[in-house]
């Protein structure tokens, strides 16, 4: 019998030492070595001879076919994923609990069995008769789901090839142990172990593989940081679980951009896309009210306008108060600062509170301009006209710096009914002339300008 000793592995590299450490002395970040249990099990690895030799292949040499992209069935999940799965990848999806991970999963292993392709569904969290209320609520089932509730991995790897799918998914890698590791399931070791045998069999087999990955509190895959490294694509829901839309984010993709967003509308049938993210943002902005500002943000290939609003009071504080949604906190600080310096506004003694509508959480530096327009427009009490459109990167100088896809911004307001678009100066050479015999464009070239036009 083996006998068992505790490790301390980091849960960012996974590096193991036989005693805890403060600092992590491969990673050097702090407070990331957990404790484990762990053994040595005899025979586990394999000797260089027994492994399967591989023939040295050229570039040239590999066929690229149209059929290696297999369509969920959902455009928005299509678009993330840089145009359909790729046979042979590992996908990882992760979430906060209950945001709707399972249910997009299922849905995709329903458009796949219905369009002829076989499909395994692995859970470890759920009995069969959870699946299949699941599905019922879900409807739309035409052909058959194989079904699978095992948290053993080995028995799942011989399962995955005796049924040889063209698709598995595996609810949840968290729940899953493989039994040469006597540490629990979840642990890092086990994580680590579970994706290692879930990615040989996708490129052995040419097996599309999702895995579906728990969050901690702070918003992170739980497991090892190896394990995002291991996958091929990286997938995030993200939004309030209370809230109806929903926003699957690519964060890492080796088939395509990882700036990529799919909007989904969570209704009693399951995850439905929105094929018109604008406007559902700007349902229900107000008109003509100081502090409200329309912004056009790129995710990806996809312009999205979205409506920015800024409160700005005075304060009842020794410190004034700065708080924001959505939007990164220390970017804001960062812009009232720029206002206070080249714009001379008395920003000290009030309290800001600048809100992105609509639950989204965006980062792009050309939304800089709209947060600078709203805080002006709220400060001074001035409503911006409700058919303008702003976009462009403040820097600390007060100059206002030129964005990319200026077109697209300007064609989607345009299409939104927008009458006048606030942008850079020096991205007015570029514009086409069929957009500006449309719509208004004024260029700026620093905040004194905008305040202007405001």
């Amino acid at each position: 019998m083996a006998k068992k000793k505790t490790v301390f592995v980091c849960r960012e590299c996974g590096y193991e030492t036989s005693k805890w450490l403060g600092q992590c002395p491969g990673c050097r970040q702090w407070n990331t070595l957990v404790e484990e249990k762990a053994t040595a099990a005899p025979g586990r690895g394999r000797s260089i001879s027994s492994l399967p030799r591989q023939k040295v292949t050229s570039l040239f040499d590999v066929s690229m076919k149209a059929e290696d992209r297999i369509s969920t069935g959902i455009p928005e999940m299509d678009r993330v994923l840089g145009g359909g799965i790729v046979r042979g990848s590992l996908t990882l999806v992760g979430g906060d609990p209950g945001i709707g991970k399972s249910t997009l999963l299922l849905q995709v292993c329903r458009n796949l069995a219905n369009a002829g392709k076989k499909v395994l569904y692995i859970s470890g969290e759920e009995s069969l008769k959870q699946i299949r209320l699941r599905a019922d609520r879900l409807g739309g089932f035409d052909k058959e789901v194989l079904l699978l509730c095992e948290t053993d991995i080995e028995m799942e790897a011989e399962a995955i090839r005796d049924a040889g799918p063209d698709m598995v998914v595996i609810d949840s890698v968290q729940t899953m142990s493989s039994g040469e590791l006597s540490s629990a399931a979840g642990s890092v070791s086990q994580v680590r172990e579970v994706t290692s045998v879930l990615m040989q069999i996708a490129k052995m087999e040419g097996i599309a593989v999702f895995i579906v990955g728990h969050v901690t509190k702070e918003g992170v895959v739980a497991g090892p940081r190896t394990l995002e490294h291991m996958v091929d694509t990286v997938l995030f829901f993200e939004g309030e679980k209370n809230a109806v839309y929903r926003v699957l984010r690519g964060v890492k993709n080796r088939f395509g951009s990882t700036n990529e967003m799919g909007v989904f509308e969570m209704k009693a049938q399951g995850l439905t896309e929105v094929t018109n993210p604008s406007q559902i943002m700007l349902d229900g902005r107000p008109v003509e009210a100081p502090g409200s500002v329309v912004v056009c943000s790129m995710e990806g290939t996809r312009p999205l306008l979205i409506e920015i609003q800024a409160l700005v009071s005075p304060t009842s504080f020794n410190v004034p108060r700065r708080t924001t949604v959505g939007i990164d906190f220390n970017r804001v600080n960062l812009l009232l600062a720029v206002l206070e310096k080249r714009a001379g506004m008395q920003l000290g003694g009030c309290d800001a509170y600048v809100n992105l509508a609509g639950g989204m959480k965006l980062a792009e530096p050309a939304m800089d301009l709209g947060i600078v327009c709203a805080v002006i427009s709220s400060y001074r009490n001035l409503p911006v006209h409700s058919g303008t459109v702003i976009f462009g990167e403040v820097g600390l100088a007060g100059e206002i710096r030129g964005v990319s896809h200026v077109d697209q911004r300007l064609s989607e307001a345009i299409k939104m009914g927008f009458t006048r678009c606030i942008i850079p100066k020096t991205n007015e050479e570029g514009i086409s002339r069929k957009i500006r015999e449309k719509t208004e464009i004024c260029g700026v070239a620093n905040i004194r300008e905008l305040m202007n036009y405001i």
